[in-house]
């Protein structure tokens, strides 16, 4: 089964959020947006540079109704630490969640086999719990907020407007398709 309009599985975590160790849930999720943003370790080199970009964007994100929840197989007291030490990871006001159980990372299959890490991706969930876009890079590629913000307004956009899609590279504001016999072809 593809994971595209799978509904997210049970998990518990502790995350870091703000100072504090707080407990999360799937009941977290659902009844709002929500992001949760995979990466292999904390005090590595393309992580802190994808989080700290996602850190300048969360307040845009919490304008849209979107929660973010980073997630990686170290502990919720290593995010504290990396918190507390690193100016980039300094600034992150999201969850960050401590998954060294793995039960989230597996959730969501993107566990690197015999590594005990999650891979680099994205899964964006829709208010019902329901994954509407995943992005899945290679351990050396680092993801961009920016195109992260645009999906997140594409799938607000087709749930709020039934029986409209967005094309490629579509940006808010801009026009939209009704998929229908008449363009067949046409496009």
């Amino acid at each position: 089964m593809g994971i595209i309009n799978s509904e997210i599985k049970p998990f518990k975590a502790t995350a870091f959020k703000e100072g504090e160790f707080v407990e999360i849930t799937e009941a977290d999720v659902k009844g709002k947006w929500a992001v949760f943003f995979f990466y292999p370790a904390d005090f590595t080199f393309v992580c802190p540079t994808e989080l700290g970009d996602l850190a300048d964007k969360y307040e845009e994100l919490q304008k849209l109704g979107v929660e973010v929840f980073s997630v990686s197989t170290d502990t919720h007291f290593t995010h504290k630490a990396w918190h507390d030490t690193s100016e980039t990871i300094g600034k992150i006001k999201y969850y960050m969640v401590g998954d060294q159980t793995g039960t989230i990372t597996n959730n969501f299959g993107v566990m690197r086999e015999g590594q005990g890490l999650a891979d680099r991706a994205t899964f964006l969930i829709d208010p019902d719990g329901i994954i509407q876009a995943v992005e899945i890079t290679a351990e050396g590629i680092g993801r961009d907020a920016d195109d992260l913000l645009r999906k997140v307004k594409a799938a607000q956009y087709v749930r709020n407007h039934p029986g409209e899609v967005c094309p490629a590279k579509w940006k808010e504001g801009e026009a939209t398709l009704a998929p229908s016999l008449d363009l067949v072809g046409k496009i």
